[in-house]
């Protein structure tokens, strides 16, 4: 199988421009994962947000998981657990209005360092954005607008910590599944491993790499782009081993923003191939929030039937 997509984004900037982006035009129509190095943060902000995201799960959440562990049994399960997943998590919201300040818990250098992190992974988000436009063949700033609907794009992070686990084999990380959204941008521990998506039939392992970020691309993406792009199935396996540190900011369309296949892609596909759908996202949201887990086609059939209905 190929090596897993790594994308130097210094390499956008000169004479190697053309090979990078044909690298990432693979990625996304390949993979729908690559993994970015030379990405314009700090190495320091990337360090500073990943000792405080583990200080806070340390001091925080730590003591809430076992507790969960324990009230729900899962140190002696005999059967694989289809139910939950072996994570301790948080979510913050950055747009359109930012939730930080009323998130519990957080100290105030936390809440600092996570507003200045998720300007930089904003401004990275709308930047791939506009390289996926011109690989696509589309006018630059096209799905930035596409996301945006009547205010903002829906911007937020989810933060994970996937401790030790006693029964790897029998409870997930994180169970298996596409993302809704829009595009993806994962900071994961670089030391402990656990993610892995869906290639060929075969599960394959995201490399933990030092300093970088991994993207990937959600349902809405794989909608605008008539199927050209398309979102995986990816999951965490828990370890026995070590806490893994993730945390996954999504960059997705506004609650209220319609989403379809861009028209200058439906023009290019062939006669025999499915136009996507047409739909508002939150309608969307609403469907998969009782589906994450199940596979997407049925999601986007079902928003094609009330297309039609």
């Amino acid at each position: 199988m190929a090596n897993f997509p790594v994308i130097n984004m210094e390499k956008l900037n000169g004479a190697e421009r053309g090979d990078a982006m044909e690298l990432i035009k693979d990625a996304c129509e390949n993979w729908g994962f690559f993994e970015l190095l030379n990405h314009g943060i700090p190495h320091e902000v990337m360090d500073n947000i990943e000792k405080l995201t583990k200080e806070h799960y340390k001091k925080v959440m730590e003591q809430r998981f076992k507790d969960l562990v324990a009230s729900k049994g899962l140190e002696g399960v005999q059967a694989e657990v289809t139910d939950m997943d072996w994570e301790s998590t948080f979510f913050l919201r950055h747009l359109p209005v930012s939730t930080i300040s009323q998130v519990p818990d957080l100290d105030d250098n936390y809440r600092e360092a996570m507003r200045d992190f998720a300007k930089r992974l904003e401004k990275l988000a709308e930047e791939l954005l506009d390289l996926l436009c011109q690989n696509l063949g589309l006018e630059k700033g096209y799905l930035k607008k596409a996301f945006y609907g009547s205010s903002a794009p829906n911007f937020g992070s989810k933060v994970s910590n996937y401790p030790p686990c006693p029964k790897p084999d029998l409870i997930k990380g994180l169970r298996a599944h596409t993302d809704a959204g829009g595009i993806i941008l994962l900071f994961q521990d670089d030391k402990v491993s656990g993610l892995q998506l869906l290639k060929d039939g075969e599960w394959v392992d995201v490399p933990p790499m030092r300093h970088s970020i991994v993207v990937n691309l959600g349902d809405q993406l794989e909608v605008i782009t008539n199927g050209k792009y398309k979102s995986v199935e990816h999951r965490v396996i828990a370890q026995t081993d070590g806490a893994r540190m993730s945390i996954a900011s999504f960059y997705n369309p506004a609650s209220d923003a319609v989403i379809y296949p861009a028209p200058a892609l439906v023009e290019k596909a062939a006669d025999d191939e499915k136009v996507y759908p047409k739909f508002v996202f939150d309608d969307y949201m609403k469907l998969y929030a009782g589906l994450k887990f199940q596979p997407k086609e049925p999601r986007f059939e079902a928003m094609k039937a009330a297309q039609t209905a």
